[in-house]
């Protein structure tokens, strides 16, 4: 019998400089559970679940490096993205919906992380 898999409950990221990741994650409204910007661990609130970021002390993945994306269900895709270039960061694209069904942009975080924030389009 295959497990039942529920949920993700938390995604974590390599960072270079936690104070760094802090002001962009800060600056879109995430919230602070545990850790901050000068923590070798941070944890986020998402929903029910959590991002999670943890200061690279091995140098193990090169700052920009390719490795795929965290997709983050919003309520207003377009609100967000008013936000994130409120705050001065620059997005990869701008929202439109996808033939998949979501309406969707992306951004990276300043370690190169690739986030989608997206909605189901109704």
């Amino acid at each position: 019998m295959l497990p039942v898999y529920e949920s993700i409950s938390a995604v974590t990221l390599l960072v270079a400089n936690m104070g760094t990741s802090m002001k962009f994650y800060k600056s879109l409204g995430f919230e602070v559970l545990f850790g901050g910007a000068d923590a070798n661990f941070t944890s986020l609130r998402v929903g029910a679940g959590f991002l999670n970021l943890q200061v690279d002390v091995l140098s193990t993945v090169a700052p920009g490096a390719p490795w795929g994306r965290v997709v983050i269900w919003v309520g207003d895709v377009d609100a967000v993205y008013r936000k994130v270039v409120s705050c001065g960061w620059k997005t990869e694209t701008v929202p439109e919906d996808a033939p998949w069904g979501e309406r969707y942009f992306h951004v990276r975080d300043p370690d190169g992380h690739e986030l989608s924030f997206a909605r189901p389009i109704s």
